[in-house]
């Protein structure tokens, strides 16, 4: 019984988050179906939470209760007040009522008869009416473990609530938004489960195992976002110096915003978010569809550029290419002049060949960040079942403009760094991995 997995039947009335609860707890957006209507679900459907190879828990979602009222009457009509719960109830599911009229509740019944325990959800929004009380009722006689799980829990008043659940011997519960997601709120759930269980040793494990996998989430989530940032710093274009530098600049800037986008996706992944609208190009990331090149972005962050630098127009063109690449200082204070690409003619090799290098200067490059590692916050605060668009505005910056890690401002002499210059970085190179190590670990 100690290594054998934990039964859990998810159950409650219709259309208080049960399957909400579960693409949560599960870390999957794609798990059954979710909508603002009663009777959802009509059918139970299995998941597990798994160690490796080893399934610690069975989580059931199970179809709304619509009228257990119903059941309940129909069991005082029909059976002896003098037989257990589980007996009164085992008569009703060979009845014909149970596959006619009450087939949802009998699919719950049945469910929670083959578990270990219940997780009850309750609409915290919701005031405490009769049909719940009948539907506790009913329950109980499954005689299993049930604990109350408190959904859309901001700001409400329980005591209605724990004060009715109290009356029907049931003391421990648990609140859990499955909207507004909290992992620490996660972990309090299984604590408190565990409360009610004879052994606990199953669910310390759960609990280990899902602290490690959150972990491992953030530290893959921060990996990406370094890889990325060095994409970007390493990414370079040259021209001649006579040459008009407008079509590069469009093609650089598309590039990153390319690049960003990809990032995006590979954080939803990471969290196991499915969109389809992020294929379609009308996804929830609105806030996104402002451009890492507008200037009004960047007072956003409070990132301060050079004069002129973050009006992203192609002025300043006039000036000799050959006198901006002789003078260091007259190139800093233009430097972002061309709408977050930077001209750079540092060396000798760039002044001799009368070449002239661009780069995505350390404006963009710490806005990117930022955008970045605000979109990993609302992710890791969102639960699997929020419908409603993604809302983030930090406006922090995980370092000042002027002061880009080392590692990024190597990038810019290491052009096979960067996807954007060779479609084949250098991925696996070791001084880019430490590269990537050290970006992350300063995110």
């Amino acid at each position: 019984m100690q290594n054998k997995p934990l039964s859990l039947a998810v159950v409650g009335h219709t259309n208080t988050g049960k399957t909400s609860l579960l693409r949560t707890l599960l870390r999957d957006s794609c798990f059954g179906e979710v909508k603002n209507a009663p009777a959802t679900t009509r059918h139970v459907e299995q998941a597990a939470i798994n160690d490796g190879g080893e399934t610690l828990v069975y989580l059931y979602d199970t179809p709304g209760l619509e009228d257990a009222g119903g059941v309940f009457d129909w069991l005082e009509v029909n059976t002896s007040s003098r037989s257990d719960g589980i007996e009164r109830l085992q008569r009703f599911l060979e009845s014909p009522e149970a596959a006619g009229d009450f087939n949802q509740e009998a699919k719950v019944l049945r469910q929670l008869l083959q578990s270990d325990m219940a997780l009850y959800v309750v609409d915290a929004r919701e005031p405490v009416l009769d049909k719940y009380k009948e539907e506790l009722k009913v329950l109980s006689w499954c005689a299993k473990p049930m604990m109350p799980v408190f959904n859309f829990i901001g700001g409400q008043d329980l005591g209605g609530w724990t004060e009715m659940l109290a009356r029907h011997t049931l003391h421990v519960y648990s609140g859990f938004d499955t909207v507004a997601f909290d992992f620490e709120g996660e972990i309090r759930l299984w604590s408190s489960l565990a409360t009610m269980l004879p052994q606990r040793s199953i669910i310390d494990r759960l609990i280990a195992v899902r602290r490690r996998e959150w972990q491992q989430l953030d530290h893959e989530a921060r990996s990406e976002i370094a890889h990325f940032l060095l994409d970007v710093a390493a990414y370079k274009q040259e021209i001649d110096e006579s040459d008009n530098p407008e079509p590069v600049l469009k093609t650089m800037q598309a590039a990153v915003r390319q690049l960003e986008r990809q990032l995006q996706q590979q954080l939803f992944q990471t969290y196991r978010f499915y969109h389809n609208e992020i294929d379609t190009g009308e996804w929830a990331l609105k806030a996104f569809r402002q451009d890492p090149f507008d200037a009004d972005l960047l007072k956003e962050y409070g990132i301060r550029t050079g004069t002129g630098a973050a009006t992203g127009a192609l002025i300043g063109l006039g000036v000799d290419m050959v006198t901006l690449g002789g003078s260091l200082g007259l190139g800093t204070a233009i430097g972002g002049v061309l709408g977050g690409v930077l001209p750079n003619m540092q060396t000798i090799t760039d002044k001799l060949s009368g070449k002239q290098t661009l780069h995505i200067d350390p404006e963009t490059l710490t806005l990117l960040a930022a955008r970045a590692l605000d979109l990993l916050a609302a992710l890791q605060t969102r639960g699997h079942a929020a419908q409603a668009e993604i809302q983030m505005q930090s406006g922090k910056t995980p370092w000042q403009a002027a002061k880009l890690p080392a590692e990024l401002n190597k990038a810019r002499s290491r052009q096979k760094w960067s996807s954007l210059n060779t479609h084949l970085p250098e991925l696996s190179r070791r001084e880019r991995a430490e590269a990537a190590a050290e970006v992350a670990a300063k995110l």
